[in-house]
């Protein structure tokens, strides 16, 4: 389980196509300073196992699923991606509960400036993902713990401070760009817990 506050911006090394799934290499420092192979590691919010861990890398192997659920498949050498380490028992939650598993990616459709450094950022929603959005809730986009600030029809609205514009993946995106989201897994159980009571009355 993630928290979906990044705690660096790793480096793609190398991206080897496989005939089922392919092959993720990341540079990066912060994230390998206690971890070994098996361990978890969220790669712009996908929950990814080291596979092969050197100094200052890491290797995942992707399935075909992730491939096809993620923005991971259109990575290349030198692109940043959001990096963080799975959270300890005893830690603080900064951000929302953030499991790693990708319901699917979405368009950025406008990232402009509000003054002070600050960004308004707008999605394109899937329309099947829309139902768990609410104003106020919390989104993890590319692994990053945003607060809905505006929800008009299929478009999400955030802002974005200067910290996690300036540590983030954000800085690097444009309209059109595509990200992966993962919605508030309570939002999913409450929706099967009331499916489920409704069916049995």
């Amino acid at each position: 389980m993630f928290t979906g506050i990044v705690e660096e911006l790793g480096a793609v090394v190398a991206f080897e196509g496989k005939d089922a799934g392919a092959s993720l290499t990341v540079a990066c420092s912060s994230v390998l300073v206690d971890a070994s192979i098996g361990a978890s590691i969220a790669v712009n919010g996908a929950c990814l196992t080291a596979v092969d861990i050197a100094s200052h890398q890491f290797s995942a192997s992707l399935a075909p699923e992730t491939l096809k659920r993620t923005n991971l498949g259109s990575l290349r050498p030198g692109d940043s991606v959001n990096l963080e380490r799975p959270t300890r028992a005893h830690g603080r939650l900064d951000g929302h509960f953030v499991l790693g598993h990708v319901d699917a990616t979405a368009l950025i459709y406008s990232l402009d400036p509000l003054g002070d450094e600050n960004w308004w950022l707008r999605l394109c929603l899937p329309q099947d993902l829309s139902r768990y959005v609410v104003s106020k809730g919390s989104l993890a986009v590319d692994g990053i713990s945003l607060t809905v600030a505006e929800v008009e029809n299929d478009l999400v609205s955030f802002t974005v401070i200067p910290y996690t514009y300036d540590h983030t993946t954000l800085s690097r995106y444009h309209p059109g760009s595509r990200v992966n989201l993962e919605v508030d897994i309570l939002a999913k159980h409450l929706e099967r817990l009331i499916a489920d009571r409704l069916h049995r009355s």
